[in-house]
């Protein structure tokens, strides 16, 4: 690699070395230098299932190599025997076999960063081909095999093609293939700067096709074919809102190409166009994935990777035919010695439960059930672990195979219940029985009443590697604890992949103590999005404003009318993943267009997600601020756990929010009212009970003037917890801990003097494992207190407020793509009478 390539890198990883991540917690692969991680990781990079997830043909037509639960694996297609060709400390993905049939390359991850390596298929020796320490990905051999195309981060942190000559399992000669171009068209999901990605060799040699977002705002971009010579012009041939996935592949004969697309659908499927450009046609149907298509040499069958029956799996259709068959995988042929674990749950009664599981042998690598979904953290702390933490959920027991040795066994089955682990030890051709009271040490809520779990932000679809279905997503809630579970319908792009759940509301396979319960995230960038829980009669739809270049350009409805259109068909109304940093509304450079204070000035929100896909200490500085001027908001907590993801911001249930509901039958009904009563906490861990003068939050104490009131401050936490704060109109009032505990219970007295809202809040500076958020954080709602009569007043919020609208209106004011004046003026008077608000309160 040249100088300026490794400097950039070098200098990126330096960057995010010292960054300020107050829990030694980093995101996985931080050299990439793009927006929305949870989107390209997912979506592009590759991931950790226990099925085939890449694949490649032999030069025969007879065999592939695919990757699967982080080996290559080599299978004659009429055989039902997978032969393991890689087993190391690492994990390895993305194969690609020479036309001589000799040489395997392939992307492996290890030491934090994807590296390019080869495997002799005559001998089994691996080596590396690239030490840059960059993330280099999608590898392919030219059709001499003289040269490699692949994708790589290493220039600043940016998806661009690199070149290099191959030869005698060496890599020599690396060019960057791609120039970097930076963008001026207003991108929300993609980096301001042009990628490269899904490049194949022409089956000349002389030309690469890539797909690439040149000239487009939307998805991953369109099909271009350029000369494999680094800095050539490149000409687009196709364009749809490809996203990430596209993959094209051209024909032996290189006369069409086949690759995967939604065009229109909600599911990926196969098509097929002229090599050129032209018009597609489907070869595949289902409303299931069907990606990472390989024409096989003979052009006669097209290997892809399916989620059809929900995990990862390889499967066939010749050309012409159409008839799908899976590759049977009844065998599989380990290089080194293996043993199996049998591991059993029970709960207190006895019977079968579900629970969250971690298996890892001695060297960090992970290993699950051969049909277990397999789930990946999104961040680590380097000093605890080699790799992020991986998962997977059972219900009842879990078999699985590992390599002989010490293994290590981790258990957990929600918040009410410590983390689990042992040690066993795996022999050969053995099997190891562990059994596990999954609710062993269980604890409950440590507040009076009936509490029940829900995480009120979840999408079961949402392009990941996985086909959830909600019978799948009442055993991932069962295994995490979760009594309910608000799956969102959302878009993804042009795509609404849980569409055919719309208008359902209550899901058929909820069960008396699991609720799976279909509403809507209104998905709108620029005023902030929505949570619609329990909403009737289907979607709002469009179901966001504010797109550039569409018919949705329009800043029209704002979220405040859209509040009012789902209040009248029975949904909870709520603001979701707020603030990932404080506002400043004083400052006039910043752009501001949130419309949160707005919306609670007129009346239009029921909740808020305090802790989210967001920073909770911004988030709950804002709510504060409202709570001081008299707007009472209970807190809620939502995920935005895209629940088919193999690698996610820790699973549903992550964020939940505690509800007090009546004794009995567990409802909806009930549930949604306890929110909107603010009878709830928050919290990614710690559980709080709290009361002040007998109330709990959500209820209100009455005083006809200043006098003494108990209180009552309990936790009880998988983990330590730094700080437990009584706070009383956004400060501190009484701090209860002096070292770290998991376990406390302080009561006393405190003088109320005037009007106030008050609560309890467990928090930790620093992410501590099993919670996978980026740090500890818990809160319950306030106490509402009222003292003669007097209303809550802070001209210093009320002042936060009307900034924050000016900023709000100058923004709005200069938008240029309405429909029409007459919405313009309906938006703009909706900010003035909310501004107006806030003015009489000052």
């Amino acid at each position: 690699m040249n100088r300026e390539v490794l400097g950039a890198l070098a200098a990126m990883l330096l960057a995010a070395l010292a960054a300020p991540c107050l829990a030694q917690r980093l995101p996985v692969l931080g050299q990439i230098d793009l927006p929305h991680p949870y989107y390209f990781r997912e979506m592009y990079l590759p991931q950790l299932t226990s099925g085939p997830s890449s694949l490649a043909w032999s030069p025969d037509s007879r065999e592939l190599v695919y990757s699967m639960s982080g080996s290559l694996w080599k299978q004659d297609i009429a055989s039902g025997v997978a032969h393991q060709l890689t087993a190391s400390v690492s994990y390895d993905y993305q194969p690609d076999w020479s036309g001589d049939g000799r040489w395997i390359v392939y992307s492996s991850y290890r030491n934090d960063a994807i590296e390019l390596w080869v495997l002799d298929a005559t001998t089994g020796r691996t080596q590396p081909l690239l030490h840059n320490g960059a993330v280099n990905v999608e590898p392919r051999f030219s059709p001499d095999g003289r040269r490699l195309v692949f994708v790589s981060s290493a220039f600043h942190g940016h998806f661009h093609l690199f070149v290099g000559d191959f030869s005698a399992g060496r890599l020599t000669n690396v060019r960057q293939l791609t120039e970097e171009h930076r963008s001026d068209l207003p991108r929300y999901y993609y980096s301001a700067v042009d990628h490269e990605i899904n490049p194949v060799w022409s089956r000349d040699g002389r030309e690469i096709l890539f797909v690439s977002n040149r000239n487009h705002i939307y998805g991953t971009g369109g099909f271009w074919r350029m000369p494999a010579e680094p800095g050539a012009q490149a000409r687009e041939i196709h364009y749809e809102e490809t996203n990430w996935r596209a993959r094209p592949e051209f024909s032996p004969d290189g006369s069409r190409l086949v690759y995967a697309s939604y065009l229109g659908r909600s599911w990926h499927n196969l098509w097929v166009m002229p090599a050129q450009g032209g018009d597609p046609f489907a070869i595949t149907f289902g409303d299931w994935d069907q990606l990472n298509p390989r024409w096989a040499p003979d052009g006669k069958q097209i290997a892809f990777i399916t989620n059809r029956d929900g995990n990862t799996a390889a499967a066939i259709v010749p050309i012409p035919g159409g008839e799908v068959r899976f590759l049977q995988i009844t065998q599989r042929e380990y290089l080194e010695p293996v043993g199996r674990l049998h591991i059993v749950l029970t709960d207190r009664r006895g019977q079968p439960a579900a629970a969250r599981i971690s298996v890892t042998d001695s060297a960090g690598i992970f290993h699950a059930p051969a049909d277990a979904w397999i789930h990946a953290d999104d961040g680590f702390n380097r000093k605890e672990r080699p790799f992020e933490a991986h998962y997977f959920h059972a219900l009842g027991e879990a078999t699985l195979e590992a390599p002989v040795g010490v293994a290590h066994v981790e258990i957990l089955r929600g918040f009410e219940g410590p983390l689990q682990q042992r040690d066993v030890k795996v022999t050969a051709a053995g099997t190891v029985e562990v059994a596990v009271g999954a609710d062993q040490g269980a604890w409950g809520v440590p507040a009076q009443g009936h509490w029940v779990s829900g995480d009120v932000h979840v999408h079961m679809n949402y392009g990941g590697a996985y086909r959830n279905t909600p019978t799948h997503l009442v055993l991932q809630a069962r295994a995490e604890n979760l009594d309910v579970v608000e799956a969102l319908i959302v878009n993804k792009e042009q795509r609404f992949p849980d569409i055919a759940y719309n208008g359902l509301q209550l899901d058929p396979a909820s069960t008396a103590d699991t609720l799976i319960v279909h509403g809507q995230e209104y998905h709108t960038s620029y005023w902030g999005h929505l949570g619609l829980l329990g909403i009737s009669g289907g979607i709002i739809l469009p179901g966001y404003v504010g797109y550039p270049n569409t018919a949705a350009s329009s800043l029209y409805p704002t979220n405040a009318d859209v509040a009012d259109i789902a209040r009248r068909r029975g949904a909870l109304v709520g603001y979701v993943h707020p603030f990932d940093e404080p506002p400043h509304p004083f400052n006039s450079a910043e752009k501001l267009t949130d419309e949160l204070p707005i919306d609670v000035a007129l009346g239009k929100v029921d909740y808020m997600e305090i802790l989210g896909f967001s920073d909770h200490r911004a988030t709950a500085d804002v709510w504060y601020r409202l709570l001081n001027l008299g707007f009472r908001i209970p807190a809620a907590a939502g995920t935005d756990a895209m629940a088919n993801f193999a690698s996610l911001r820790g699973p549903v249930g992550m964020n939940r929010v505690y509800a007090l509901v009546p004794e009995g039958r567990l409802t909806q009904k009930d549930f949604v009212e306890a929110i909107r009563q603010g009878r709830t906490f928050a919290t990614n861990g710690p559980l709080l009970g709290f009361s002040l003068g007998g109330m709990q939050p959500g209820e209100e104490l009455h005083s006809e003037g200043p006098r003494r009131v108990t209180f009552v401050a309990r936790v009880r936490s998988i983990v330590p917890v730094d700080h437990l704060d009584l706070v009383c109109n956004g400060r501190v009032v009484r701090s209860f801990l002096h070292s770290p505990a998991a376990r406390a219970d302080f009561s006393g007295e405190m003088p109320i003097d005037r009007s106030a809202w008050c609560l309890l809040r467990a928090w930790t500076a620093v992410a501590k494992y099993p919670v996978l958020d980026t740090y500890v954080y818990a809160t319950t709602s306030p106490v509402y207190v009222q003292v003669g009569g007097a209303r809550l007043r802070s001209a210093e919020d009320a002042q936060f407020f009307v900034a924050w609208i000016d900023r709000v209106t100058e923004a709005t004011a200069a938008y240029p793509d309405w429909n029409n004046a007459d919405e313009k003026a309906h938006v703009l008077a909706e900010l003035a009478a909310a501004r107006t608000i806030y003015l009489k309160m000052r």
